[in-house]
């Protein structure tokens, strides 16, 4: 069958008109038509369309109700739209296949309005560029983007973290179990024992203090009200505190330490010493300390104390005290060539009885401590000195020569409390203990390095030492209502101090001034050959005890009301705001690894070391722990 030209745009129906498709059914296929034949032409305007060899037909021509032409097994049929509401998006958008019914100028001569954005220009593109070098405004203004840019990522994945490192203030448990105190899930815990460093029942008011000494604002860095009851200060129970479980033998103490003694009461700590059969000794009374567990290292520290027993009635030994944390009160064999020096020198001082091996200086073998035969000292020398060589044990820290620093555990006592048995007035020593000694243990209180504010209320114990310790003490007399049997105020008590070699130390007593001294009055001894001492430089912790003993003066047994109490209403630490230097192992003053490297010295009883290192003849029955260095470690 020839060829039948096909349309490319049928004409519309009109209902005018006779129509080929009139009798057909709407929508229906009514004649089929053969397809075109290959190579025909057709009759729409411009070039014929070619058949690749297919049997194919428009399928729409475009929009209208005119109809549409479809290939079905080789013919095409033609289906009629005429009425249909049905047509498509696509139907009435798309494009014809020939471009020049678009009805849009594609000469290339025609000029379009956005011809300029990829029209290359190389007279104008030269202008902008500058011919193409990059040193233009546009340049610039690129280079500078990418610059911050870069400066921007490099600060958020790089200086950010390098910043947040070095800059972060190291988080605290606060006596938690996790960073902040919080617990595992995020909370922070309100429960008894009020864990924080600072009590959170501290009244506001007490979050700063002015300085006895230098009349500064200082903060509050540590503080304990004591406001719940039942406290225990067993090992392990309290994260600040830890009584302790032994005989005080270096002093000869008439009671046994026990940590039932020590707990807390309508707001106080209470420290308890009752006449009772304990460990084959007729008292029982209680020491606490913050051994390894709160240290401060310059400042200030108070207590509000009610004193035990009556101001009229002698022989009880209340006391509160601070000591360097690489000693343990108690603990003999930790304290053996640490306490109470406080000395950073290479020379004689550091030597055992502060004499060279040939017997020099004469003087400190003489006319010194009449019940050591005028020795001067008995010490066995500063074990941690500053003349320690490389290779041998020593905390550290180095000085810049690469000498070593030289530690010890010096002790500044806040008050011991004696009542007089001769004028029966209770009075408070006020004291510092220093190693190495001066000849005939005269420090240098002259008006320069030394002062009393009240010549009424304080005066200059007579007492200055013997062979194992130097002491610059002041007795103070003490409100003598404040005793538990004799009105039972509260009075404060303590000192505040700056260390180094050109530190000081002032004593509170009563809650005012008693006396000052530097370290000028612990300067250097031509005589005996000691150098300056140094005003503590030692983390330093707390210590609160009850006991007797009469190698600190005769006991009125019979008089004493048992069970009699020392009633500490709070503690309180004060530091300048900037000058904050808390913690047992600061890293200028390390001892966590040293402690840790000899923690026999620090914990282990008799039970054990009998059978490890020391040897049973050196011990007395109630010895309760390693009594000298040199049994294990020499």
């Amino acid at each position: 069958m020839p060829a039948s030209p096909m349309p490319s745009s049928p004409a519309r129906s009109n209902n005018n008109s006779p129509s080929p498709y009139a009798n057909s059914p709407q929508g229906s296929t009514t004649h089929l038509l053969p397809p075109p034949a290959t190579g025909g032409k057709s009759n729409n305007r411009g070039p014929a369309s070619k058949s690749t060899g297919s049997r194919f037909a428009p399928a729409a021509l475009g929009p209208g109700s005119g109809p549409s032409f479809q290939q079905v097994d080789g013919y095409a049929t033609i289906a009629s739209n005429r009425g249909s509401s049905n047509t498509s998006i696509s139907d009435k958008f798309s494009l014809a296949a020939d471009p020049n019914e678009w009805d849009a100028e594609l000469n290339p001569n025609v000029v379009e309005p956005d011809d300029y954005l990829h029209n290359p220009d190389p007279k104008r593109d030269y202008k902008n560029d500058t011919g193409g070098t990059i040193f233009t405004s546009r340049g610039f203004a690129n280079l500078g983007c990418m610059f911050i840019m870069s400066i921007g990522l490099i600060m958020l994945f790089a200086g950010y973290p390098i910043l947040s490192y070095f800059t972060k203030e190291e988080m605290t448990t606060l006596g938690g179990y996790n960073l902040g105190g919080i617990n595992a899930t995020g909370q922070v815990p309100d429960m008894p024992g009020n864990f924080a460093l600072i009590d959170k029942d501290t009244p506001p008011e007490a979050l700063t203090k002015i300085s006895y000494t230098d009349g500064e604002e200082w903060e509050l860095v540590f503080s304990d009200e004591f406001n719940v009851d039942g406290r225990s200060f067993y090992p392990g129970d309290d994260p600040y505190w830890e009584a302790e479980n032994l005989h005080y033998w270096g002093t000869n103490n008439m009671e046994w330490y026990d940590p039932e003694a020590v707990t807390t009461q309508d707001g106080n700590l209470v420290i308890t010493l009752d006449r009772k059969m304990s460990h084959n000794l007729n008292y029982e009374g209680g020491l606490v300390t913050s051994w390894n567990k709160f240290c401060f290292t310059g400042g200030l520290i108070e207590v509000s104390a009610v004193l035990p027993g009556a101001s009229d009635i002698y022989g009880l030994w209340p006391a509160v005290w601070t000591l360097g944390n690489l000693g343990r009160a108690g603990y003999g064999g930790s304290l053996d060539g640490m306490w109470p020096y406080t000395y950073d020198s290479c020379d004689v001082g550091t030597l055992p009885n502060q004499t060279r091996p040939d017997g020099t200086p004469v003087e400190n073998t003489q006319g010194n401590d009449p019940g050591a035969g005028g020795a001067l000292s008995y010490l066995p020398g500063q074990k941690l000195s500053a003349c320690t060589c490389d290779g041998e044990i020593h905390p550290g820290p180095r000085k810049p020569d690469g000498s070593f620093v030289g530690r010890a555990a010096p002790e500044i006592d806040i008050l011991e409390a004696q009542v007089d048995s001769g004028t029966r007035i209770g009075h408070v020593s006020q004291s510092g203990q220093w190693a190495p000694f001066n000849y005939k243990y005269e420090w240098l209180n002259t008006s320069e390095n030394f002062e009393i504010y009240d010549h009424d209320v304080a005066e200059l114990n007579s007492y200055k030492g013997g062979a194992l310790q130097q002491s610059t003490s002041v007795l103070a007399l003490t409100n003598q209502q404040c005793y538990q049997h004799s009105g039972g105020c509260y009075s404060v008590y303590g000192f505040e101090y700056k260390p180094g070699n050109d530190g000081w130390i002032t004593w509170i007593s009563d809650g005012k001034k008693t006396w000052h001294m530097t370290a000028a009055g612990m300067g250097p001894d031509a005589i005996s050959g000691a150098s300056q001492r140094p005003v503590p430089q030692e983390p330093m912790y707390i210590i609160a005890n009850l006991g007797m003993s009469r190698n600190f003066g005769p006991v009125e047994e019979e008089a004493i009301v048992f069970p009699t109490k020392f009633l500490i209403d709070y503690v309180r630490v004060y530091q300048p705001k900037d000058a904050i230097n808390i913690g047992c192992s600061p890293p200028d003053f390390p001892t966590e690894e040293y402690i840790q490297t000899f923690i026999e010295a620090y914990t282990e009883s008799v039970s054990f070391t009998l059978f490890s290192c020391m040897d049973p003849d050196v011990l007395f029955f109630y010895s309760p722990n390693i009594t000298t260095w040199k049994v294990c470690w020499q």
